[in-house]
């Protein structure tokens, strides 16, 4: 995978996220059921642990190359 490709993914995955935690913010002040908010605190973990992964990855490939 390029950096720029990295690169981008990361920014989308960034965005993803910060949408989802306002999204959450929204359902809890609506008071949505508990497990409406679970469902979105779910999502925001998932997304967080693919974003700490491509984060790792990115970082072992530019350590091989140097």
């Amino acid at each position: 995978m390029s950096p720029r490709t990295i690169e981008r993914e990361l920014d989308d995955l960034l965005l993803q996220l910060k949408g989802l935690v306002h999204v959450r913010a929204l359902v809890e002040t609506r008071r949505a059921s508990a497990a409406e908010i679970e469902e979105h605190t779910a999502e925001i973990e998932r997304v967080r642990g693919r974003l700490a992964r491509l984060v790792k990855d990115s970082g072992d490939r530019y350590s091989a190359a140097a």
